[in-house]
């Protein structure tokens, strides 16, 4: 039987991996050891150039499935790891079949929970992990994606400014409809309370983690979910004479973080009421301001404190009456760029730049506390480099993309 290899953007390289061997019994020498989430299938992510991917062994049918599946979440922008390829066909040494594989792109500076735990995280911390399921959630249910699958093994995260921001792995159980009905949504709820309950009391028992109200946890989830789906998606009524609370809205949306790109607006016969009703909403808001301003691509609330102290450069410099593009380049120049250059080449894989100058901005707050009086940005930045983040262990694969992808 050939072997074949179907793949998005195909990366010659691939093909001399060992596809003769099970996963399972792939070499050191192409397995790289980077942190993975647990599994229902063999998973092993290796180095191929500057690249890094996650390959998982599963049934033929499913990794073509799982492959579409995912394609289609890139083509509508969703929060999900990034499709390479399928390789059917495999056999070993003494011609026995061997499963195929689905392939997929790193994502960069990403963790599974239990990595996250491992460095540190306490149980404090676990709301933070729910909030950022419950946003990639809310975007998945609205974009027509019933997940059938929703737990913490089956989302990689990101840091986001003292946040997280959660990225779909695993596919497989999912699918893109015109809608997802609310008892496709209260399916999906309850299935990742269950699955969330019970990985965090393995945690627990495991001793990665200490006094975790599981029930606590999973009520949060629900009501966290129900109130970001009701800003969102709600019909709100008012006079013809309160027209202010569209904008007002748009505005709570936008401090979510969200865009309203289309907005249905009714009024009733004599025009006295008007009811409107978010139709396309899209998480991105800060982080596509501070691209247009910057060129760079961070997660929302990185791009979030990156504007605030932008806005606090332009302040500071009485900027306010100049053209924003010119202010944001003086301060990347001035500020951005320069503590990003004092970070040493073996500490470029602790964070991600934005996560770095989140962290500064926190360590100088604390640094001024100490202190009585205003540290400077610069000299904070030199303090954080040389006494923290060149302790921090790494979470990333050192490459020349800003975004691979995981299992």
């Amino acid at each position: 039987m050939a072997m074949r290899i179907v793949a998005n953007r195909p990366d010659p390289a691939i093909l001399g991996l060992p596809w003769h061997l099970p996963l399972e019994d792939w070499p050191d020498d192409v397995v790289v050891p980077l942190p993975r989430g647990l599994s229902r299938h063999v998973v092993r992510i290796v180095r191929l150039g500057d690249r890094v991917y996650a390959v998982k062994e599963t049934q033929d049918d499913i990794a073509f499935r799982e492959y579409r599946m995912l394609r289609d979440l890139q083509r509508i922008g969703m929060p999900a790891v990034l499709p390479q390829g399928v390789v059917t066909g495999r056999e070993d040494a003494e011609g026995d079949e061997l499963p195929a594989a689905l392939i997929t792109r790193h994502l960069q500076f990403s963790l599974p929970y239990r990595s996250l735990f491992s460095r540190g995280m306490t149980a404090e911390h676990v709301p933070k992990l729910i909030d950022a399921i419950v946003v990639l959630l809310v975007r998945l249910h609205l974009a027509g994606f019933y997940w059938g699958d929703v737990s913490l093994s089956n989302v990689l995260f990101r840091r986001n400014a003292g946040e997280f921001s959660a990225y779909l792995v695993d596919a497989e159980t999912g699918e893109l409809r015109d809608e997802v009905g609310q008892r496709m949504r209260e399916y999906d709820i309850t299935v990742g309370c269950e699955n969330i309950f019970a990985e965090l009391m393995d945690l627990e028992a495991s001793g990665a983690v200490h006094e975790i109200d599981g029930f606590a946890i999973i009520e949060h989830l629900r009501s966290r979910y129900e109130a970001l789906w009701s800003e969102l998606t709600d019909l709100e009524e008012f006079r013809a004479d309160e027209m202010w609370r569209i904008e007002r809205r748009v505005e709570r949306l936008n401090d979510l973080g969200f865009d309203v790109d289309e907005l249905d607006i009714v009024t009733d016969l004599d025009g006295d009421t008007v009811r409107i009703q978010p139709k396309v909403v899209d998480l991105g808001h800060h982080a596509r301001e501070i691209q247009a301003l910057t060129g760079m691509t961070v997660e929302d609330n990185q791009a979030r404190r990156l504007l605030n102290d932008l806005a606090s450069f332009t302040a500071h410099f009485d900027l306010g009456r100049e053209d924003r593009h010119l202010v944001a380049s003086r301060w990347m120049h001035e500020i951005f760029e320069p503590i990003m250059a004092m970070i040493p080449p073996d500490a470029t894989g602790k964070l991600e730049p934005a996560e770095v100058f989140h962290e500064i901005l926190e360590h100088r707050w604390y640094l001024s506390e100490q202190a009585g009086h205003e540290i400077g940005i610069h000299e904070t930045a030199r303090d954080y480099i040389d006494r923290m983040l060149t302790a921090k262990p790494d979470e990333a694969i050192a490459g020349d993309e800003d975004i691979t992808a995981g299992e």
